[in-house]
């Protein structure tokens, strides 16, 4: 069978690599990447997005790449010429104008962290954003860049994505099985809440966009509310891990910690589940299966 062309930022990242490897045999890819030896793409520069994106016979572009570095972002705050703002929002216009003069489904990658974290339940894509530090700013200020362009774009909301194999970007759940394998977890807020969001689905969830073509905004996490230390707890139990979880209070990190930080990312994705057409996994049900 003959594979599909697909257009990709970020497809060499902690979630992007592992949509690759999922469906190898599906897409062939053609990645939007400054590392790239052979045609390096920065999307921070119009003219190098337009070439790459003009000669691709792909229908849709998955827009991963981003300036995730939170802390880093903040010590940005404010500058518009630094890399977290440039990659985020003017990088994401970038892909938009070449996605938009060659016709290309845009699939935007974005985050919890649009929202302030003052909401006690799950945040459902109704609610207002309300982002209180850099990194969710700049998010922010891209996905108004897709909503009010005139192409067809799915934004897709996420929050602490984890897979199942270890990467050279450490995720939450690796993150805490290194810290019990070696007993140096630092303590774990009871009092934080997050949504986690399972790779393997997500790949998945990226693939039904793709096929379908369906556009709008969906969060696209587990729809689940975890603190850190029911995620430690149960990923402890589930892997036998030796080490401690102990309690951590979110309040007592704050008194020391110089930028805003959302008390909760958690996310209701009632209305992406209903209309994929296969089942998210629960967290319970994955993560027994975490590897070293």
């Amino acid at each position: 069978m003959q594979k599909q062309a697909l257009l990709g930022t970020g497809m060499n990242g902690l979630v992007g690599s592992k949509f690759k490897q999922l469906f190898q045999t599906k897409y062939s890819f053609a990645s939007l990447d400054i590392r790239d030896k052979t045609n390096p793409v920065d999307i921070t520069q119009a003219d190098q997005v337009m070439q790459a994106v003009a000669i691709s016979d792909a229908k849709a572009l998955i827009h991963l790449a981003a300036f995730t570095n939170v802390n880093a972002a903040w010590e940005q705050n404010g500058d518009k010429n630094g890399l977290c703002y440039q990659v985020n929002v003017n990088g994401t216009k970038n892909i938009i104008d070449a996605c938009q003069a060659h016709d290309k489904h845009l699939i935007h990658i974005s985050t919890a962290y649009v929202f302030d974290g003052e909401k006690q339940g799950l945040y459902t894509e109704e609610d207002n954003a309300h982002p209180i530090e850099w990194y969710g700013q700049t998010k922010w200020e891209a996905e108004q860049l897709v909503m009010n362009s005139d192409i067809n774009w799915t934004i897709l909301r996420i929050d602490q994505p984890f897979r199942l194999d270890p990467f050279e970007k450490t995720d939450i759940a690796h993150r805490i099985m290194q810290g019990l394998k070696d007993n140096s977890l630092h303590p774990m807020f009871t009092n934080h809440w997050f949504g986690p969001t399972f790779i393997e689905d997500f790949a998945k969830v990226l693939d039904y966009f793709v096929r379908t073509g369906s556009t709008g905004l969906f969060h696209a996490t587990s729809g689940e509310k975890w603190t850190d230390y029911e995620f430690a707890t149960a990923i402890k139990q589930a892997l036998e891990l030796p080490g401690e979880v102990k309690r951590g209070n979110l309040a007592d990190y704050l008194a020391a910690l110089e930028r805003p930080y959302q008390k909760n990312t958690a996310l209701d994705n009632s209305k992406l589940e209903q209309v994929l057409d296969f089942e998210l996994k629960e967290i319970d049900a994955v993560i027994s299966g975490l590897q070293f």
